[in-house]
């Protein structure tokens, strides 16, 4: 599908989208109440739906240092590293957004885009590796990006089902374990956290800013999702979270996959809510109880005012640790 015919998805698509799924506990936190509850519709295109509504989100921009932006908005943060060099890109928005990432990264230099990294396999951070590769960048990721980018995937938690991106927006250069890349003046870390979020996390760190970008084994102010089926697990969230930790000092601006620019003390504060949310569950899972009942048992009671707020409550996320326990 072409990005005009992606920003061509309207509103009625959209609620034939919502009403298709009408009932169903994570979408209806997706959408907003008006969506689901108008007349049932014939089944729409949940993912072009999903990319509409995302995308239809305004760019905001944000110097985290004199070379170095912040753009948060459509499908997560984008940090841009721009100079006389060019431009390194991390993370890319959902499909809808192009054109609106497109202004965005001129209005930061006529320098072409030579590099993009990302954070790992999800749409809404790799939906416009094409485009940037089209007009000249390099894509970099862990080799498992370009796999799953490769594959067919059901994602049930939010009902979506991704086909294989085409062969154009998958990473022309992958790694292992870890890599190090220089642009503009700058050695960048990058470094493969074991399965998290997913199977495919990296973080990347700007040394000389202090600004660590740790995608989505981080939600600031929300709890996240885990992507089970991509091998994501709440045990490797919370170590990875452990190991952002151990990169970061008090100084440091850590970008969350999801949410506000972050310190060290926000992320310390998800890793903890993290930790405890799986203890709990655990708990409930070792004695015994289903699902069905651990969701029952309200075990985030306590979370739900400064968690719950975000596209999952805390009987959603009680499912996603449940399932990837």
């Amino acid at each position: 599908m072409t990005d005009r015919a992606l920003r061509l998805v309207t509103r009625r698509d959209a609620l034939r989208a919502a009403t298709a799924v009408a009932g169903g506990m994570v979408w209806t936190r997706l959408f907003p109440r008006s969506f689901t509850q108008q007349p049932t519709a014939p089944p729409a295109d949940h993912l072009a739906a999903f990319r509409a509504q995302i995308g239809a989100a305004p760019i905001q921009a944000h110097q985290l240092a004199e070379n170095l932006t912040l753009l948060s908005g459509p499908g997560g943060n984008v940090v841009v590293l721009h100079g006389s060099d060019g431009k390194l890109v991390v993370d890319t928005f959902v499909q809808p957004a192009w054109p609106k990432l497109k202004e965005a990264l001129a209005g930061l230099g006529s320098g072409p885009v030579h590099v993009v990294i990302d954070t790992h396999w999800h749409f809404d951070h790799a939906d416009n590796n094409a485009p940037l590769h089209a007009a000249g960048a390099t894509v970099v990721a862990h080799e498992n990006t370009k796999q799953r980018l490769s594959e067919r995937h059901h994602l049930a938690f939010l009902d979506l089902d991704t086909p294989p991106s085409p062969p154009n927006s998958l990473p022309q250069q992958t790694f292992t374990d870890s890599h190090s890349l220089s642009f503009g003046g700058e050695t960048l870390a990058l470094a493969h956290f074991p399965p998290a979020h997913t199977d495919t996390d990296i973080y990347v760190h700007f040394p000389r800013e202090n600004v660590l970008h740790v995608g989505d084994i981080f939600f600031n102010g929300r709890y996240p999702f885990i992507d089970g089926s991509t091998g994501g697990a709440v045990n490797g969230m919370v170590a990875a979270a452990d190991k952002a930790l151990s990169l970061a000092d008090k100084d440091t601006k850590i970008v969350p996959g999801h949410g506000a620019l972050a310190t060290k003390a926000d992320l310390a504060t998800y890793r903890d809510m993290l930790a405890s949310a799986r203890d709990r569950v655990q708990k409930l899972k070792s004695a015994g109880k289903s699902m069905a009942e651990a969701v029952a048992a309200k075990p985030l009671t306590d979370f739900e005012a400064t968690w719950g707020k975000g596209k999952f409550n805390g009987d959603t996320f009680v499912q996603i640790v449940y399932t990837t326990l």
